[in-house]
């Protein structure tokens, strides 16, 4: 429960700070990206899994998973996907983050954690005590 208290604690965070206009898309992107991650990341621990973080290909496994964990549409999978693509062309390829990118990437980290929330506080309320 501390975990993911923690973790939840931090998505909630980084959706703050992706909203913090004084800092520039990239940043903002990214820390929506995060708590987009961490919310994918909640749904594998409240059912006992883990992916390994050190292995190539553990975000998208993370994000492709969303349907079993925390019974995400397949729809929102693939925009999420897409973002994450984005990420990975902004972290090691230096490309921009557009606008509407960062609004998307905003909206779909609202909207991922609170789902999260409340498939916790259903199917798993223990683990916010």
């Amino acid at each position: 429960p501390q975990g993911v208290q923690r973790l939840l604690a931090a998505a909630e965070r980084n959706l703050a700070d992706s909203q913090l206009q004084a800092l520039s898309r990239e940043n903002r992107f990214d820390a929506a990206y995060k708590c987009i991650l961490q919310c994918a990341m909640l749904g594998l621990w409240a059912q006992g899994y883990r992916t390994p973080t050190s292995q190539p290909g553990h975000h998208q496994t993370t994000l492709q998973a969303l349907p079993l964990t925390m019974g995400l549409p397949n729809d929102a999978i693939i925009v999420l996907d897409a973002l994450r693509k984005q990420r990975n062309q902004n972290d090691y390829e230096g490309e921009p983050v557009s606008p509407a990118v960062v609004t998307e990437c905003i909206h779909q980290a609202q909207s991922l954690l609170s789902h999260t929330r409340q498939f916790l506080q259903v199917q798993f309320p223990a683990l916010l005590k």
